[in-house]
């Protein structure tokens, strides 16, 4: 017997299906003919009816069909990722969620299965990714307006359709709208094994700029500084190795960079500062360690650094999505021309509960979880 609260959540979720709806149906039976003419499938979904602990308050659910309105496509999903702020979301702790009952994930890719009568800008077969993405994406069938998806080329690995609007194109963003840099100019960054971080080396060497990288103390250091030098770094350094007075006299050839990146806080955003320039600036978009960004006095006073910070979000505006289109486009190629690229873990849906314990740290680490639908 179907719970109450299921029934709640497939009314939220799944508009079409309201009491107003089923009532009206009843008293007039033939509006079954015109309002189910073109509906999408069934659909099955993550859902959390509250935050908290992701383990604990997300589950598969399966949802009904919805109506397929003129302007409206219907996309099956193809791949969506877990990310970090997909976890803090369903927690809670995200200064932007949806309001629950919801459907977890952000962003991924999906297939155009059907169309509305009006629409003509895509095709049954195209690929397409939520522009600007938008709530919802851990579900088999996705049914928004046309002017929501962004038609892609298929010629690229789904796992990477399905993750470039959220970590390449932070990378991107960040080293385009800061400090001018110029061929030959150097960058530093921690948290240099991310996906943001790896991101950040091969986007500044296809602009040949140099990239210091700092990674954590760690069981096979070493191989991770051969990895991140494969893809691009110049130098790679773990912290403790910047135990020294003067750090830039490690940087031998390479200038002062002009700007850095912090996505950890504490000693290791220290540790970015102190490489950095006159009048260089350090971004902060993330703060792993949580622990607060702390400067020196001096490295304001004599040095006039400038500590700035970056959202993704704020700046993706549904206004500005058609500006990151062409910016989605120009990183896929980047892929499709094998000069962007990371780790990342295809796990079938219904091993969603699996994805979800790597992805939150409770087997260890592994690579980034993207669910294959």
């Amino acid at each position: 017997m179907v719970s109450v609260r299921l029934v709640a959540i497939k009314a939220r979720l799944a508009p079409s299906f309201s009491n107003g709806f089923l009532l009206g149906l009843q008293r007039n039976p033939r509006i079954s003919i015109r309002c189910f003419s073109n509906m999408s499938p069934p659909s099955k979904a993550v859902v959390y009816e509250q935050q908290g602990p992701p383990d604990e308050v997300t589950r598969v659910i399966d949802l009904p069909p919805v109506e397929i309105r003129e302007n409206d496509v219907c996309v099956k999903m193809l791949a969506a990722p877990i990310n970090p702020s997909d976890i803090n979301r369903i927690e809670g702790v995200y200064p932007v969620r949806p309001p629950v009952p919801a459907i977890g994930g952000y962003e991924g890719v999906g297939e155009v299965q059907s169309l509305g009568s009006a629409v003509r800008g895509l095709s049954p077969g195209d690929w397409v990714i939520p522009s600007p993405p938008s709530f919802g994406t851990w579900q088999t069938y996705i049914v928004k307006e046309e002017s929501a998806w962004h038609k892609i080329n298929k010629d690229i690995p789904v796992e990477y359709a399905a993750t470039v609007t959220v970590n390449p194109l932070t990378a991107l963003r960040m080293l385009e709208d800061f400090n001018k840099l110029n061929s030959g100019d150097a960058i530093v960054q921690n948290g240099s094994t991310s996906i943001v971080g790896q991101c950040i080396i091969q986007l500044a060497r296809i602009r040949g700029i140099h990239s210091i990288n700092l990674i954590r103390d760690r069981v096979g250091s070493e191989e991770v500084k051969e990895r991140l030098k494969k893809l691009g770094a110049d130098e790679v350094y773990t912290e403790s190795q910047l135990d020294v007075k003067n750090v830039k006299s490690l940087l031998g050839g390479l200038p002062e960079p002009a700007l850095g990146f912090n996505c950890v806080g504490g000693n290791s955003a220290s540790l970015v500062l102190k490489f950095l320039r006159q009048g260089g600036t350090m971004v902060t978009y993330g703060g792993m360690s949580k622990k607060p960004v702390t400067a020196s006095t001096s490295s304001f006073i004599f040095k006039d650094l400038a500590l700035r910070g970056f959202w993704l979000q704020k700046w993706m505006t549904s206004e500005r999505a058609k500006d990151c289109r062409p910016m989605i486009d120009y990183l896929l190629d980047q892929v499709h021309r094998g000069k962007l690229k990371y780790e990342m873990e295809l796990v079938p849906f219904d091993d969603f509960h699996g994805a979800l314990d790597k992805a939150i740290g409770k087997l260890g680490s592994h690579p980034k979880q993207v669910l294959s639908f």
